[in-house]
């Protein structure tokens, strides 16, 4: 960033989130706000506080992190924010949604390019293996700053990365995380193809009902289940901000295509129940 902003006109900031986790680590984003400064970038230090939340320790990090990240991009009126993802760190998010089973999309990994909160987020380094940026760190004499807790096996991410993906290597042959990674770019295509052809569809099988929302029968019945599917969850986290796992997605697609005159079907905020030639679904008192 610091070689190329400057030839296409850009202005960037560095910003270094101390999350306060362990002793010392003031002392160490002062050291990486030099490193930035040393080539010829403005840079600034955000400290957050950690509030351990449902997820655990790590997603409240990254909560925290990205809160920080946002709020520094809006007052610097920043156009993008640009993270160090590496090759690596995708493989290792997609072995983690294949361990969670939540199907094709938790197997997409992380977009090289999306919008969060408004604001454009950017991972250049996606194609990039780790390796190859702290040999880039080497040729630039930067010392990289290695996390302890990057060595805590109590975090799933650092089994799978000091564990799980050196057995796989081991036993499957090299390329095991460029297989992933390339699993996750194809996962994302059908999610995109599949995103446009149900924007098609809701609009045509969609109307809205009491308190809810109502969706053909025949329209879901005549669709593949792979698309049916989508098109239930899609409806439920749309209008009411909940996601459906796999067994609560069959039930409802079961409303259509093994009706026996079931009664209502409870779900996360919302139920959902067949009336005549419709899927209603409607928010829970």
């Amino acid at each position: 960033v610091a070689f190329e902003a400057p030839k296409l006109g850009l202005r960037p900031v560095a910003v270094t989130v101390d999350h306060g986790l362990q002793e010392g680590s003031a002392g160490i984003a002062e050291q990486a706000v030099d490193a930035a400064r040393s080539l010829g970038l403005r840079a600034r230090v955000v400290r957050v506080e950690v509030k351990d939340a449902r997820g655990g320790p790590e997603a409240a990090a990254r909560d925290a992190r990205y809160a920080a990240l946002r709020d520094a991009a809006v007052e610097e009126d920043a156009a993008a924010i640009l993270v160090a993802h590496t090759l690596d760190d995708q493989a290792e998010t997609v072995l983690l949604g294949l361990a969670r089973g939540a199907g094709a999309a938790s197997l997409q990994g992380m977009p090289p390019a999306s919008v969060r909160d408004g604001l454009a987020l950017l991972r250049p380094l996606l194609a990039v293996r780790r390796a190859t940026t702290r040999a880039a760190c080497a040729a630039e004499g930067l010392s990289p700053w290695d996390d302890p807790h990057n060595a805590e096996h109590r975090f799933a991410r650092v089994r799978v990365r000091e564990t799980v993906l050196p057995v796989l290597e081991a036993e499957l042959g090299p390329g095991v995380a460029e297989a992933l990674a390339r699993t996750a770019d194809q996962l994302r295509e059908d999610a995109d193809a599949f995103a446009d052809m149900i924007d098609e569809t809701i609009e045509d099988i969609v109307e809205h009902a009491e308190a809810g929302i109502a969706v053909s029968v025949a329209a879901l019945a005549a669709n593949p289940a792979a698309l049916r599917h989508r098109i239930i969850r899609h409806v439920v986290d749309s209008e009411f901000g909940q996601s459906l796992s796999r067994a609560q997605t069959l039930e409802v697609a079961r409303l259509v295509t093994d009706w026996r005159g079931q009664g209502p079907i409870d779900l996360p905020g919302c139920r959902a129940l067949r009336v005549g030639g419709r899927i209603v679904i409607t928010a829970r008192a």
